[in-house]
């Protein structure tokens, strides 16, 4: 049982990683054995990028200590500045280049008030969250604007590749980003910032860590990446909808607990987050090969969410509890 409880404690996404495993068997029965049907599982990861990286970006700002709420509204501000100078005829890499400087800019913003003022990132947050989105709607005149057809290119994120065309190559722009953010945690001392100014402040501040800074910048990685995840989806759809990305802010949060983090800061990893985004698509799409009523989606995330705090919190306690016996 001890060494159970500090593999758990080095691993905390290990728990995410073997309720996923069981949920993939259930779906399997429920399904008939369509749920991992190649057709099936083309569409699941041809998803996950969208949600992943979105979740590794939220993963790493919880470790840091601090939340975004608006990173569903940047997920639909920075394609619709895109698709917008599209429109007008500007090309694609500039274009691009500008959604994703608005996706920094906003992640800045939320990073220098929140520190500046001593401000709950969640208060910030949640009010980039209603400017985003507004700023969204107005420029976009409620109504996705007319791209022209050969402005995006999407053999750069859509297309299948591999083997049976199993992959969208937006799935290894994704795996890409989800090694280079392990890196920068695990690997660099930028990571140790992280996690030593998640986890205690006060601490890391006298060890001369650079604090604030560390927290602006986990900002704008969260905000860049939603963003980036945005175009992804839109390079699929094919037009951006002013309404894309509403409530993403709360499923990424959940993924990133699920995943193993800490709503304390200084715990967690990349990989539980996408874990947890993981969880969630396999959620979402087991229960509708099971014939389950779609609005038991939302619910089945909330207590998944409740549960994985729950059981973290006291797995923790009885790991400390150990500690102290031995």
């Amino acid at each position: 049982m001890k060494r159970l409880m500090k593999i758990y404690l080095e691993k905390p996404e290990l728990a995410a990683v073997v309720f996923l495993l069981l949920l993939l068997l259930v779906f399997q029965i429920r399904s008939n054995g369509v749920f991992l049907n190649t057709q099936n599982v083309r569409g699941m990861l041809g998803l996950l990028p969208e949600m992943g990286l979105v979740a590794i970006g939220v993963t790493l700002l919880m470790i840091c200590g601090e939340f975004d709420l608006s990173v569903g509204s940047v997920f639909a501000l920075t394609p619709m500045t895109m698709a917008v100078m599209l429109a007008a005829g500007v090309p694609f890499a500039p274009a691009f280049a500008a959604g994703l400087a608005i996706a920094a800019l906003i992640g800045f913003f939320n990073g220098f008030i929140t520190i500046r003022f001593a401000i709950p990132s969640f208060i910030t947050t949640l009010g980039m969250l209603f400017i985003a989105r507004s700023l969204t709607v107005v420029i976009s005149g409620g109504f996705p604007p007319v791209i022209p057809a050969n402005a995006l290119p999407k053999w750069l994120f859509t297309i299948y590749v591999g083997p049976g065309d199993l992959f969208r190559m937006s799935f290894f722009w994704f795996v890409a980003v989800a090694i280079l953010a392990t890196v920068l945690l695990s690997r660099t001392n930028f990571g140790n910032w992280v996690r030593a100014t998640g986890g205690f402040l006060p601490a890391a501040q006298s060890m001369g860590i650079p604090t604030a800074r560390v927290k602006v910048a986990c900002f704008m990685i969260c905000s860049v990446l939603a963003g980036f995840a945005g175009t992804i989806q839109v390079m699929r759809l094919g037009a951006p909808l002013p309404s894309i990305g509403e409530g993403l802010e709360l499923q990424a949060v959940s993924a990133a607990v699920i995943g193993g983090a800490s709503l304390a800061g200084g715990i967690g990893t990349i990989f539980g987050g996408i874990i947890g985004a993981a969880l969630i698509r396999v959620i979402d799409n087991g229960l509708v090969l099971s014939q389950v009523d779609a609005n038991w989606f939302k619910m089945a995330i909330g207590f998944l969410t409740i549960f994985a705090v729950v059981v973290n919190a006291w797995l923790r306690k009885r790991g400390r509890a150990m500690k102290v016996e031995t």
